[in-house]
């Protein structure tokens, strides 16, 4: 079947066209004496996929199902092309088992596939990246990579090539790390971060770090110095915003590329809401219900990465409404959403939070949301805003929902108008997911249930369960992440608390009174269920006493 570097092509078949296919391969196995394998449950190791070069699989429509002593088998949508046996034989110098399959199933599983395995050398004139400058007099100048290098050095390519395969295997980062005599890429992928290919030549160093400096519009010379830059790409007609931030170490220059997809494709980002995040009901119920209120402040707090932003764009994509004027502005516009003015801040011409935020009150909006809160200017502005009828969503650094009143309050904020115009506080955490693809059931150690202080009682009745890795986690055992959160509703208790400067060991006990569940304890739920791991929670939350 015909594919180009870029994409396998293949049109979705109808479920009587896929029962007709299925009937017609194991016709074909019958009449030419071999068997026939359904691969719709099956999961190809990932060492054996690597072993076979990419274009040999797609050319010929096949994938390596298992070693039979010195041999490969192989699943084949045509296994009487003899070509293909004569080839494969040839350049992985062993024997070949023919197995029947779907020709569907087959590129299902390529597909799946294909992103984490594409190799450099295909990369071709269907995978074309355009460098978008945004200040142009004449409006979006769209700048070829080919017009700034007359002769496309393998470095281009590399590039290229690294920033595309980020985009295709989810991934929030790219770091390129510098050694004493190797370059490292890495990506950063549900928040956990993997070699991207294999050390690189450190003469190449420079080379690799000039080229992202060029499309960042960043200082080639200046190496001793860090530099944020930030450049957006066109790939395959989606325009891609990246941020970039190079900083001096001893064995020379390291590099982080933030990847902000704007025009996410994913099905789950079109329709965003907080179910999607995987927040428990009743959290929900009660976001849902200060969402709602006429005004005040709903503030969310977190480590960077947590999903902060993610978790307002969820709440204001669900109150969206025409009957109301709703603007944001944030640094950057991570996703667009429909109907909400969105302002992207830009310090180098002056517009930031507060100059923002003051021009966005004479837009007399209902709901306005601040990217985040960074210093006492913009929070005293917020929670004025607060207190005169706009209802504000914003997000702050801090690791808890008690630390961000320390934070407050250290901005030098007035404390009964701080405490008057907050709702609720909301701190989250984010941690990744068993895959569903390869999950297998496993056990705990009572000594490990116990190290980590999670009720026996509960763990005697749950299932627990790990992935062991396959292609469709990339061998990670992990495919996306969920949101586990703590939500302090401020009660008149809690803001009397707040108000006389009582410790913060005090506020917490008199919110879990009234029902907090904490970071730790809405972790060990998502455990229980089995959508995570033992070693996964103890990573993302400090081991505690579980109340129940």
């Amino acid at each position: 079947m015909a594919s180009s570097p870029g994409e396998i092509v293949a049109n979705l078949p109808t479920e009587g066209e896929l029962l007709n296919e299925e009937k017609n391969a194991r016709r074909l196995a019958e009449t030419l004496r071999l068997p026939f394998l359904s691969l719709k449950d099956f999961r190809i190791p990932p060492e054996l996929f690597l072993s076979i070069p990419v274009d040999l699989m797609t050319r010929y429509g096949f994938v390596p199902y298992q070693e039979e002593g010195t041999a490969l088998a192989i699943v084949a949508a045509d296994p009487a092309d003899v070509t293909m046996v004569d080839e494969l034989e040839l350049v992985l110098k062993r024997p070949v088992r023919l197995y029947v399959g779907v020709r569907s199933e087959i590129q299902d599983v390529l597909k799946k596939s294909e992103s984490s395995q594409r190799v450099l050398e295909e990369v071709s004139e269907d995978f074309r990246i355009q460098i978008v400058r945004e200040d142009s007099e004449e409006g979006e100048d769209v700048i070829s990579i080919d017009k700034l290098s007359a002769d496309t050095s393998p470095i281009i390519k590399l590039v290229d090539y690294t920033v595309f395969n980020a985009l295709q295997r989810r991934a929030s980062d790219v770091h390129v790390e510098t050694r004493d005599n190797e370059v490292m890429i890495k990506y950063r992928i549900d928040g956990v971060l993997y070699p991207a290919m294999d050390p690189i030549d450190k003469r190449f160093h420079s080379t690799i770090i000039s080229r992202i400096k060029v499309m960042a519009e960043l200082d080639i010379a200046e190496k001793r110095i860090p530099q944020d830059g930030r450049f957006k790409l066109k790939v395959k007609g989606k325009t891609v915003d990246f941020r970039v931030s190079i900083i001096p170490t001893i064995h020379g220059e390291d590099c982080v590329i933030r990847i902000l997809d704007k025009e996410s494709t994913s099905e789950e980002f079109r329709n965003l809401s907080l179910e999607v995040l995987g927040f428990e009901p009743e959290v929900m119920k009660r976001i849902r219900r200060h969402a709602a209120e006429p005004y005040g402040m709903l503030l969310v707090t977190g480590p960077t990465g947590s999903g902060k932003t993610t978790t307002l764009y969820a709440v204001l994509s669900e109150i969206q409404s025409s009957d109301y004027k709703m603007i944001t502005i944030e640094d950057p516009v991570e996703y667009q959403l429909r109907g909400i003015t969105q302002i992207p801040v830009n310090e180098k011409k002056g517009l930031t939070f507060a100059r923002g935020l003051r021009s966005i009150l004479r837009h007399d909006p209902d709901k306005i949301m601040v990217g985040e809160i960074r210093d006492e200017e913009t929070a005293n502005i917020a929670i004025q805003s607060a207190l005169t009828g706009h209802l504000v969503f914003t997000t702050v650094h801090a690791n808890n929902v008690v630390d961000v009143l320390g934070r407050f309050l250290n901005m030098k904020v007035e404390p009964y108008n701080f405490v008057s115009a907050l709702n609720c506080v909301l701190a989250q955490r984010l941690v990744r997911k068993v895959c569903p693809s390869c999950r297998e059931r496993v056990t705990y150690s009572r000594q490990e249930l116990e190290d980590s202080k999670i009720p026996l009682d509960l763990a005697a009745s749950a299932e627990f369960y790990e992935g062991k890795g396959c292609l469709d986690c990339n061998g990670t055992g992990f495919r996306g992440r969920m949101a586990i959160s703590e939500l302090l509703d401020l009660s008149d208790r809690v803001r009397e608390l707040i108000l006389e400067r009582r410790p913060s060991s005090d506020i917490k006990k008199a919110a879990r009174e009234e029902g907090m569940e904490t970071l730790r304890e809405s972790a060990v739920k998502q455990l229980l269920k089995g959508r995570t791991t033992l070693r996964e929670i103890n990573k993302v939350t400090f081991v505690e006493e579980t109340h129940r």
